[in-house]
């Protein structure tokens, strides 16, 4: 039988019971055959109120593959500030709330999430999050982008735009500085996505539609070796954060989605990083807060 306090070590990752904070604590081992997003995460504290479920089930077939078993925990909606900011776009081998074990090792995942799920209780937490529970990067942070140095302090974001990299516009304009009181969101788009991804800064004036990434002050553009998830996605929630904490949920207004968002999420569908009922679910989420 789990207890609270044991501990249940998988490939990567090490998952401990704390009883004194009523979390688990998720330790990230280093190397390089750990997914790098991990590696910049070190370790995470998850309060149990921020989840919804625990699940253990098979992993995929894999040839040459020793047979596996995956443990995996549902973050709440609006509890977890990485996971909000990446919107559904992480792949599956990059995903912190899941954690891959030897088969032999079934008994005692099930044991660990049975154990989690009675402290979760029945009725599963399923209503979005009224806060953040689950702590974000803490500032200051860099990020290299393609055209950009961008550099949070905590009370502002700045854009340092690359000679090389800055489209003729973003030049001409100058380097930018974006207080998080003029700001009410962030739109990341994952660098591995066809094309490369970006970093945009929502204004809380509801601006018209935003331009391309290349020419939007607002925006870093991320390329191949610049703006890479591990460095992109913390930094991107660490803003989310900090736009969290200066306002109550209700007052901070949701981004619209524009038909680019919506064209983003049918191309990560169609490449396979979201299965068919992650898009569904996303693009009903997109869609209704539009």
């Amino acid at each position: 039988m789990c207890r609270m306090g044991d501990v249940l070590a998988g490939n990567h990752a090490v998952w401990e019971f704390d009883a004194d904070s009523d979390s688990v604590l998720i330790r990230f081992a280093r190397g390089m055959r750990t997914p790098r997003l991990w590696n910049a995460l070190g370790e995470r504290r998850i309060p149990l109120e921020a989840l919804s479920g625990v699940s253990v089930g098979a992993a995929a077939a894999g040839v040459g593959r020793r047979e596996t078993v995956v443990l995996r925990a549902t973050p709440r909606p609006g509890a977890d500030p990485l996971m909000e900011a990446a919107a559904g776009q992480l792949k599956e081998s990059c995903d912190p709330y899941r954690l891959v074990l030897p088969a032999d090792r079934a008994e005692q995942a099930a044991a660990f999430a049975g154990a989690l799920r009675d402290r979760l209780g029945p009725d599963g937490a399923d209503a979005p999050a009224e806060r953040f529970l689950v702590a974000a990067p803490q500032p200051p942070l860099q990020l290299k982008a393609y055209d950009a140095r961008v550099g949070f302090d905590g009370t502002a974001v700045t854009f340092h735009w690359s000679r090389t990299g800055a489209s003729s516009a973003k030049w001409r304009a100058g380097d930018q500085r974006f207080a998080l009181a003029a700001l009410s969101g962030v739109e990341w788009v994952s660098p591995e996505r066809p094309g490369g991804g970006h970093l945009r800064l929502l204004p809380r004036d509801g601006a018209a539609t935003p331009q391309a990434p290349d020419h939007d002050l607002a925006a870093a553009v991320f390329g191949v070796g610049y703006g890479a998830v591990h460095e992109s996605l913390p930094f991107a929630a660490a803003v989310l954060a900090a736009l969290r904490e200066r306002a109550p949920v209700g007052a901070v207004p949701r981004a619209r989605i524009s038909g680019e968002r919506l064209q983003h999420l049918s191309e990560l569908h169609s490449t396979g990083l979201l299965t068919d009922a992650e898009y569904e679910t996303l693009r009903a989420r997109f869609t209704a807060g539009a």
